[in-house]
């Protein structure tokens, strides 16, 4: 990370597309086309990947392979490959395939967590003790989810102090990140600034909170904007805007990573990805899926403030300028 007032403007990216972009898609990948993906995530600059899930194969069949993911992966200097953990039999799984970083999850409303994963959210966090402690003990990053903080499906709206709460008993059992999330995207700008303020007054520091906003009403980048403003500097998105929740009705795609990246490199953030490269890997799983990209930066490419043309555009696509306004 740069020194002196660049680390300021330094915004890191998690990215999130080959475990939470694929879980809930109904067309199987190729082991071997996940792994590819991850490479083009790294070839782009990407630093920080969550890879897979080590759930029951029967809970999410696309992640049934997340072993043969795991070590398959290539090791690059600088890489971290967060892989998430339900529980003591899914960490002895992602031990025994070579995983060194993992994420936990539970939410800030037990109707989702019941839905979710068949627990409370104080079982959750029983549960995760070993879990964490174990990964402690061999020196893992550890990252843990709190879903629903801003809204859930099954009960509303979520006041901040729930959200920061569960958030604070996590970093109690030794988590170094505590991402909140907004599962079904109805959080917009305020909350999102209200929610951070009041979790750094409870002594999170900025630094050990993330934001994961998904796009459902199209308030995703307000809302990095805002968490910008808060002073966090950590965002997750999905490469291509894939995924969404299978337990949260209505959850629309990620926050496209295309997009997180071209909105950064406009407001002069540093953060380490390439857009081109993102597009190139946002391309590569679009066609595993059979669909064209839905995100914003992903069908009008990036733009070049010096020239004024469209930037990294597909093969073939045309970049003239029709009358009109």
């Amino acid at each position: 990370m740069p020194d002196g007032a660049t680390a300021g403007r330094r915004v890191r990216i998690y990215e999130v597309g080959p475990r939470d972009g694929l879980q809930n898609e109904a067309r199987p990948i190729p082991t071997a086309g996940k792994l590819r993906f991850i490479e083009l995530l790294v070839a782009a600059g990407l630093t920080e990947i969550e890879v897979t899930s080590f759930v029951r194969p029967a809970t999410i069949p696309q992640l049934a392979d997340a072993d043969e993911v795991v070590e398959g992966l290539g090791r690059h200097a600088g890489v971290r490959y967060p892989v998430l953990v339900p529980n003591g039999r899914g960490m002895a799984r992602a031990e025994a395939a070579g995983a060194r970083a993992l994420a936990v999850f539970t939410a800030a409303s037990d109707a989702f967590t019941g839905h979710n994963i068949g627990m409370t959210i104080a079982d959750s966090l029983a549960a995760f003790k070993p879990v964490l402690d174990r990964a402690a003990s061999l020196g893992w990053w550890r990252r843990a989810y709190v879903s629903t903080a801003f809204g859930c499906p099954y009960t509303g709206r979520i006041q901040p102090a729930a959200a920061i709460e569960i958030g604070l008993r996590l970093a109690e059992l030794g988590t170094e990140e505590i991402c909140f999330g907004d599962t079904i995207g109805v959080a917009v700008p305020d909350q999102v600034e209200e929610l951070a303020g009041l979790a750094i007054a409870a002594g999170l520091t900025p630094d050990r909170i993330a934001f994961h906003f998904h796009d459902t009403r199209g308030t995703a980048l307000a809302n990095v904007a805002a968490g910008l403003r808060a002073g966090v500097r950590t965002f997750d998105a999905s490469t291509g805007g894939t995924g969404g929740c299978p337990y949260a009705p209505g959850a629309a795609g990620n926050l496209a990573t295309e997009d997180l990246v071209y909105f950064l490199d406009a407001s002069g953030w540093e953060h380490g990805a390439r857009l081109a490269g993102v597009l190139e890997a946002a391309r590569f799983i679009a066609g595993l899926l059979g669909r064209p990209l839905a995100s914003k930066v992903g069908q009008a490419g990036g733009w070049d403030p010096a020239t004024g043309t469209a930037t990294s555009m597909p093969p073939g696509a045309g970049t003239s300028m029709p009358p009109g306004n």
